[in-house]
């Protein structure tokens, strides 16, 4: 399910807490946007960057919308109106330690099933203070699928010749999933300067690079296949008289 999908469901559900899990906040704010737009949806968003945009466009440089306590009281503004507001706070999570923060969000929420007003924290992790717990439902934004991953590699590869055949880009789809837009995108750029078509080896070495940053996984590409491995060959006619003797012996089989 997309994004903008799940959204539409928790808004029109009035859920007043939503976590959206992301790596890809500009992609996730283009859905949302879009998915606003459709439904005449009244969209405010905010980073410690820009401050308070609404629909877009900046509230001014002089009305403090930078401070992220300022930006959550400045909600109220909106309670009178009918129109649905969704706000969504990039990067939230970093000023969710403060009491006087994490209360007025709070209380935000707590009202905003009156006000129409939905908050939104775009965040690549999920830490929520135990006050907000019970507030906020957890989602994830997709990484891209396999269809979006290859209408990428076409928009790229616009050249003739770039774009692999049919087997051979399944190959490259494969590898690139997982991989962010963002990602993906910089892996098929590689490759085309590389080898002036798109190849897997430079998207598996980006991937490769992913997963070291992590920390948790390494990588690594071998031309071994499972038939080196010891202790996997299938055993002998007279392993097999063994075993069921053993197990004869010991009343497994009768």
């Amino acid at each position: 399910m997309k994004l903008s999908d799940r959204l539409e469901e928790l808004v029109k559900a009035c859920f007043t807490g939503i976590w959206i899990e992301s790596h890809e906040h500009d992609d996730a704010l283009l859905e949302i946007s879009q998915l606003c737009r459709e439904h005449e949806w009244r969209l405010v968003s905010w980073d410690i960057d820009q401050g308070l945009r609404v629909s877009g466009s900046p509230l001014g440089d002089d009305d403090g919308s930078n401070d992220p306590l300022s930006a959550i009281r400045s909600m109220r503004s909106f309670a009178g109106d009918d129109t649905p507001s969704i706000v969504v706070l990039t990067n939230f999570h970093r000023f969710l330690s403060s009491a006087e923060i994490m209360q007025a969000l709070a209380r935000q929420i707590v009202d905003g099933k009156s006000t129409r007003t939905i908050f939104v924290i775009l965040s690549p992790v999920v830490q929520i203070p135990t006050e907000l717990e019970k507030l906020f439902i957890v989602i994830d934004h997709p990484l891209p699928t396999r269809e979006q991953l290859k209408e990428i590699a076409e928009g790229i590869a616009t050249e003739e010749g770039e774009l692999p055949g049919a087997e051979r880009l399944e190959t490259v789809l494969a590898a690139a999933m997982g991989l962010t837009r963002l990602e993906a995108e910089n892996a098929f750029g590689l490759s085309l300067v590389r080898d002036s078509v798109i190849l897997p080896e430079s998207v598996w070495e980006l991937k490769a690079s992913m997963l070291k940053k992590s920390g948790l996984l390494q990588l690594y590409k071998s031309s071994d296949d499972f038939t080196s491995l010891g202790g996997l060959s299938p055993p002998s006619f007279a392993d097999r008289d063994f075993l069921i003797h053993i197990q004869l012996g010991h009343g497994y089989m009768s």
